[in-house]
């Protein structure tokens, strides 16, 4: 449900709200929140809530610090695991500074600005996210291990599988914030799951990937656990993707599809730093199903791209590359961009390759492009491209591009 502001201030008083979190991110979608009480609500809404900046990476300096927090009405959600009395909700918020101008390293809003382009032009992108995660047991003192919570495979089920109950607890936490999960299953790793969403509007899907993190990571410490989302926890056992799926409507009713993943096909090794923003990002890429190479297919999970078997509204196209280390509104946007690119340049699709590339050989590996082998690799292709820097701003650029 999408709440209008007086319905906020009315749910606050009537369900005995006493702490609104309001959040955001910072550059590399690493989650951010400030607590503030009922009465303030009014202020938040009508001024925006002030906080320091200078304190988050890449958000400032003590020279100019202050920036300010305008909760979004829309994604007013509890927080099951809060107490029923006395209850904490959040809601996601945009940053702007003290004189009105959009925050330009809000990524929330650089999607924002690129949902409304592709309006203009006529589209409208969903998504779909499938996140996976390692739960790892703790030490006696609370600190996480790489000592797996079980050693079951791929789809296994109790009492191999030892986090059957987590993600129970987690896709009932979910439908509790109206976040609707799809499906859960044991992943190939030892302690490895995953969960994944029903396709939803970019901006609320980019939400929702954020919010499941929070969710995972809260739940497992509540069952004594560490949940795991880096690419590549354990060296050699699969590492951890963040599959995303991508569909287009067109006003004129066409099939644009095709064109939107030769889109993302011409420009991915461009935005590769900022889907696979760590080193540890490059220990997974070409491993255990983790693409290397620039190609698509229908359901080869060898490939970059692959179209799952699915058909009407369900039909999409998978991105198999990134992993849970994105920000989740800059991978969005600058899909949605790359989408753009192929439909306004009516970019055709390559020839699909059905071959298995993790068991081909060398020479027919060598007439495919490669990913970025290393995040310098990738840093240096994003900064040379006209592409992604006529969308991500400056400073943006900076604080990823001059690491």
């Amino acid at each position: 449900m999408k709440y209008s502001k007086d319905e906020v201030i009315q749910y606050i008083h009537e369900e005995d709200v006493k702490f609104i979190r309001l959040s955001f991110c910072d550059v590399f979608g690493r989650q951010k929140n400030i607590s503030i009480m009922p009465q303030e609500l009014e202020r938040a809404f009508s001024y925006g809530i002030a906080f320091d900046a200078s304190a988050i990476a890449g958000f400032g300096d003590e020279s100019r610090s202050d920036l300010l927090l305008h909760p979004d009405a829309e994604t007013l959600a509890p927080l099951p695991w809060r107490p029923e009395h006395g209850r904490v909700v959040r809601m996601f918020a945009g940053i702007t500074y003290p004189d009105g101008r959009p925050f330009e390293c809000d990524t929330r809003s650089l999607l924002k600005k690129a949902i409304s382009e592709a309006k203009a032009e006529g589209h409208s992108f969903s998504f779909g996210a499938e996140q996976e995660f390692y739960l790892f047991r703790l030490d006696a003192d609370g600190h996480p291990t790489k000592l797996p919570y079980d050693n079951a495979g791929y789809m296994d089920i109790a009492p191999d599988d030892r986090g059957e109950n987590i993600r129970r607890e987690i896709c009932l936490t979910l439908e509790q914030m109206g976040i609707q999960p799809e499906s859960s299953h044991h992943e190939e790793g030892p302690g490895q799951n995953e969960i994944d969403f029903r396709y939803s509007d970019a901006l609320t899907a980019a939400d929702n990937a954020m919010t499941f993190q929070t969710i995972v990571k809260t739940v497992a410490r509540r069952n004594g656990l560490f949940a795991d989302f880096t690419p590549k926890p354990l060296e050699d056992k699969p590492g951890n993707g963040f599959h995303i799926n991508v569909s287009v409507r067109s006003d004129d009713g066409s099939d644009k599809l095709p064109h939107v993943i030769a889109g993302m096909l011409d420009k991915i090794c461009d935005m590769t730093a900022f889907l696979n923003p760590t080193e540890n990002s490059y220990a997974r890429l070409g491993r255990s199903k983790a693409p290397a190479y620039v190609s698509w297919s229908s359901e080869n999970r060898s490939q970059l791209i692959r179209i799952p078997a699915a058909f009407g509204e369900y039909r999409r196209a998978e991105l198999r590359s990134p992993d849970p280390m994105a920000n989740p509104y800059l991978a969005f946007a600058l899909i949605i961009w790359a989408g753009i690119h192929g439909i306004k340049n009516r970019l055709e699709l390559p020839a699909s390759e059905n071959l298995n590339l993790y068991k081909t050989t060398l020479e027919a590996l060598s007439k495919y492009r490669r990913l970025p082998q290393n995040l310098g690799a990738a840093c240096v292709l994003a900064s040379q491209s006209e592409f992604v820097c006529a969308h991500i701003p400056p400073s943006i650029l900076d604080i990823y591009l001059g690491r």
